[in-house]
C-alpha cells in the first residue's frame, strides 16, 4: 500500500519542522503581549445580592 510508504512524507514533515524551527519560532517569539502578565494578586468584587421583590 503506498500511503505507508514513509519516503516521500517523511522529508516534507522533516523540511516543515525546519522550516519553522529556524524561521517562523524567533520571529513568533519577539512580539510582545499586549496584556503581560502581572504580579498584582487579584481583586475580589465587592458582590452585593439583589434584592428581588417577590421574595
Amino acid at each position: 500500500m503506498p500511503q505507508l510508504n514513509p519516503t516521500p512524507w517523511f522529508f516534507t514533515m522533516l523540511a516543515t519542522w525546519v522550516t519553522f524551527s529556524l524561521i517562523f519560532q524567533p520571529k513568533l517569539l519577539t512580539f510582545v503581549t499586549m496584556n503581560p502578565p502581572s504580579s498584582k494578586p487579584p481583586t475580589i468584587p465587592n458582590v452585593t445580592p439583589w434584592t428581588w421583590p417577590w421574595t
